[in-house]
């Protein structure tokens, strides 16, 4: 049995408490709002973001930063993405040599264009950082629907252990040292998951959905692999599979607020509307600061940020889409 503290009591951070639970360990959920403190260790229910899923008495919910993290086997930290900073460095205090921190939550900081296990490292550099992410939607989770995750660390040794910590009949992992590439296709998906959105708003098909994930897939690997990450990895659960959940589901928040936006709301009222933080919003500046540091065409994400920042409206953004100059969809296949 480990002693897990857990840093957000959303969604996420919650389901993740329940399985963790249910593997045996002792688990502990840090939430900065009182009333949520209290009404989750009163109800056993997240009733506004995890309705339905009965949340074990064996599990505590507190205020207290220092007792969640201090002496803990493993922190999880599952706070939404713009909050990864600031949570580290208040943290890193309480945290001795060679803490497993687990980072869940999905983004890269526009400021920086750092990814999150970056910055974790920054913060707190007595830490053993790893990520895990994949098709891992919350509702899903919490529910104990079969789920498949990757997990990723500095070594092997680290990664197997979280891999036995997370592990479960519903909830199977599998492990990558690839960690640049968990992290850019985890961030970077939510941005086309937002393109995928704005087209179901505009009443576009299955079509149009199945090329915005392909042309998708494409751009972040051109921009991965030109950072140094492996191609291997966008095909696999952080990158196509995530990417594909995210696009489709009705669970999806970003799926969701591009739908709004697509229906003509701005990007402030369809995050309003969403009423939780909608990552890809975030992470859309950060992923065309990146396309441009390393040069690489991201027209997509070009197109999402147009959107969502300087007003272009939706409709025109797909059409300029499907008038870019002919391209070769494939150009290291040589004709015969």
């Amino acid at each position: 049995m480990a002693k897990i503290g857990i840093l957000g009591a959303g969604s996420w951070g919650t389901a993740l408490a329940v399985l963790l639970d249910n593997n045996g360990h002792r688990v502990q959920v840090w939430s900065t709002f009182e009333e949520e403190v209290r009404m989750l260790n009163e109800t056993h229910e997240h009733s506004e973001k995890l309705p339905g899923v009965k949340i074990p008495q064996t599990i505590s919910f507190t205020n207290d930063l220092e007792e969640s993290t201090r002496d803990k086997d493993v922190i999880v930290l599952a706070v939404p993405s713009p909050f990864t900073r600031q949570t580290a460095h208040r943290i890193g205090k309480y945290l001795k040599q060679g803490q497993r921190i687990v980072n869940v939550a999905k983004g890269v900081e526009e400021a920086t264009l750092m990814t999150l296990s970056e910055i974790i490292e920054e913060e707190i550099p007595q830490a053993d950082v790893s990520v895990l992410s994949g098709p891992s939607h919350a509702e899903e989770v919490g529910r104990k629907m079969p789920t498949t995750c990757v997990v990723s660390s500095r070594t092997q040794k680290t990664a197997e252990y979280l891999q036995s910590i997370f592990m479960s009949p519903v909830f199977r992992v599998y492990t990558t040292p690839d960690m640049l590439g968990v992290e850019l296709g985890a961030a970077l998906k939510n941005v086309i998951a937002l393109a995928a959105g704005v087209a179901d708003g505009l009443g576009y098909g299955d079509n149009t959905k199945a090329a915005l994930i392909t042309r998708g897939v494409a751009e972040i690997c051109r921009l991965g692999v030109r950072m140094g990450a492996k191609m291997e990895t966008f095909y696999g659960l952080s990158g196509m599979g995530d990417l594909i959940v995210t696009c489709a589901s009705v669970h999806s928040r970003n799926r969701r607020a591009g739908y709004l936006i697509g229906q003509g709301r701005t990007m402030k009222e369809a995050m309003d509307e969403v009423k939780m933080v909608v990552e890809g919003v975030y992470s859309a500046k950060a992923a065309k600061g990146l396309a441009e540091k390393y040069q690489i065409e991201m027209p997509i994400v070009t197109e999402v940020c147009k959107a969502l920042f300087e007003d272009k409206p939706a409709a025109d953004a797909v059409n300029d889409l499907m008038l870019r100059d002919k391209k070769v969809e494939s150009p290291a296949l040589p004709w015969e």
